[in-house]
C-alpha cells in the first residue's frame, strides 16, 4: 500500500481546504516570506489560467498551461495540472504532483542541459594526435 502525502502533518484534501494564510504558515521562510508580499501579476495571471484549466479538465478537455513564470511557489490547488515551463529555450511540461508543493516551478524545468563528453575530435588538444582516427 502506498504512502499516503502529508505536508508537515497535514493531508492534501486538508490542504486544498486552507485558506491562503493557514498555508502560508506552513511553507518555509522564503516561499512564506514570497506569498506574504502578495503574487506579481504574471503570477495571478497564471493562477486564473489554472483555475480556468482546471474546470476544462471536470469537462474532460485538456489544456495545459504554457509560462514563463518560474518564480511561481507550487499551491495545493495546482496538483494534478500540466503546466509547460519555459527554460529559456522551450517549454518543458511539468506535472504537478503533491510532493512538490512548496517548491518553485522553475525547479522542474532545468535550464542547462548536463554536459556529455564524448570522444575528442582533430585539435581538441595536444593528446588528441596520437589518438587513432578509426
Amino acid at each position: 500500500m502506498p504512502k499516503e502525502f502529508m505536508y508537515r502533518g497535514h493531508d492534501l484534501s486538508s490542504l486544498q481546504g486552507m485558506s491562503m494564510d493557514e498555508f502560508i504558515n506552513l511553507l518555509p521562510s522564503r516561499q512564506r516570506r514570497s506569498l506574504q508580499r502578495g503574487l506579481t501579476p504574471e503570477q495571478r495571471i497564471l493562477l486564473e489560467k489554472m483555475r480556468k484549466a482546471q474546470e476544462a479538465a471536470k469537462k474532460g478537455e485538456d489544456s495545459t498551461i504554457k509560462t514563463h513564470v518560474r518564480d511561481m511557489i507550487i499551491l495545493p490547488e495546482m496538483v494534478g495540472a500540466t503546466i509547460s515551463v519555459h527554460n529559456g529555450k522551450e517549454f518543458v511540461p511539468v506535472q504537478i504532483k503533491p510532493e512538490m508543493i512548496g517548491h518553485y516551478l522553475g525547479e522542474f524545468a532545468i535550464t542547462n542541459k548536463p554536459v556529455r563528453h564524448g570522444t575528442p575530435g582533430i585539435g581538441a588538444s595536444r593528446s588528441s594526435m596520437y589518438v587513432p582516427l578509426k
